[in-house]
């Protein structure tokens, strides 16, 4: 005679009439109070479904407004997570040097003493100020001043005018006081390593030479020239705009010398066609001031390279046109500085002021204090 279904799972489920055996528990894996299962009784249910009837709009507005703020959240997390996280960076040292004999000290701190009358000053423009008084890059402030985020003398600032040192600017309500060129600049050398990046802004987070040097007090370090993240070598920095322009700007043609490193080597009629012809490449001709090989092992070979541009990759572009790959580039000078034979890599050495006076007395640059004659 057939067992008959004792449950109503057996009754659906077709229950076989043989005895099923009782199957043991493990009590590494207790099963669920029915309270956490996804089935309720029916009685539960309704009076789960009374409750939320009594309290159904406190909680829909509740949960609306934990959507809203999670949704902010979301948002805000998508944005930060475009951006890389950002490498720690080690602060770099300071080369310490033999301080000069009395004379040139003396002569070093009188410098730093001068001081430019400020009320002979021309006016300048209202971004280049903004930027040379640290507040932020040239770019940026062209922006706010178009948002209408600057004030000159408690009216909206317009994009291009200009200010004189007797005028009051405010940053987004902020007062600003205006530094002017009244001073000796500051000027350091850097020796760049490979994997670091010539830039304040990078999403991708890797390490920025401005993470490593110290912060210049009330202004900012600007770079003159860059160099890209796989060449190191000498890297001038200063906190005077002028003398940025001086350097890196093409009509003044500063000669920039390099240490470059190839697999394989030059022949002479190339070397000849670099210096006299030159070569053309994407961005237009490219031409090498003077090159001379400099030895190596085996197939590496080693040459000096001097060029009076500062393009992008322009030395590793002029060895491609050539069939060669450059596998490392150093920058060893730029204009009258050259690296330090005693500097090492991700180390900086600070000028003195007397050597910062001899960098703008090449640069054609007036010294704190002095002016120039007006001609007749």
């Amino acid at each position: 005679m057939a067992k008959q279904p004792t449950s109503k799972r057996e009754w659906r489920d077709g229950a076989s009439t043989a005895a099923k055996k009782p199957v043991k528990k493990s009590v590494l894996f207790k099963s669920r109070p029915k309270a956490e299962s996804g089935f309720k009784p029916k009685s539960q249910e309704t009076e789960s479904k009374g409750r939320r009837g009594r309290g159904a709009a406190v909680s829909d507005g509740l949960n609306a407004g934990r959507t809203a703020k999670s949704g902010f959240r979301d948002q805000a997390a998508a944005e930060q997570g475009r951006r890389a996280p950002k490498q720690r960076a080690v602060k770099a040292k300071k080369l310490v040097v033999r301080n000069p004999n009395q004379k040139i000290m003396e002569h070093a701190r009188d410098l730093k003493e001068r001081r430019s009358d400020l009320s002979r000053f021309e006016p300048e423009r209202l971004q280049k100020v903004l930027a040379a008084s640290g507040v932020g890059s040239r770019r940026e402030m062209e922006e706010w001043i178009t948002n209408g985020w600057v004030t000159v003398n408690g009216r909206v600032a317009e994009l291009g005018e200009k200010v004189t040192p007797d005028d009051h600017v405010t940053v987004k309500g902020n007062i600003i006081k205006l530094k002017w060129a009244d001073r000796l600049p500051r000027i350091i050398l850097y020796y760049k390593q490979e994997g670091e990046i010539v830039s304040r802004d990078d999403p991708q987070g890797r390490v920025s030479i401005f993470d490593r040097l110290p912060q210049a007090a009330s202004s900012r370090w600007v770079a003159i020239g860059r160099l890209d993240i796989n060449t190191s070598g000498l890297l001038i920095l200063t906190t005077s705009g002028e003398l940025v322009q001086r350097f890196a700007h093409p009509s003044f043609e500063v000669e920039r010398e390099y240490a470059v490193r190839v697999l394989g080597s030059l022949t002479t009629e190339q070397m000849r066609m670099l210096t006299e012809e030159g070569v053309m490449l994407e961005d237009g001709l490219a031409k090498v001031e003077r090159i001379w090989e400099q030895g190596g092992e085996g197939m590496n070979k080693w040459y000096s390279v001097v060029i009076k541009e500062g393009r992008n990759r322009e030395v590793r572009r002029i060895f491609e046109s050539q069939g060669l790959t450059v596998s490392r580039l150093v920058r060893v000078g730029f204009g009258p500085i050259g690296l330090p034979n005693r500097l090492k890599r991700g180390q900086f050495y600070e000028l003195n002021a007397a050597e910062v006076a001899n960098i703008m007395k090449w640069a054609d640059m007036l010294l704190p204090g002095e002016y120039r004659r007006k001609r007749s």
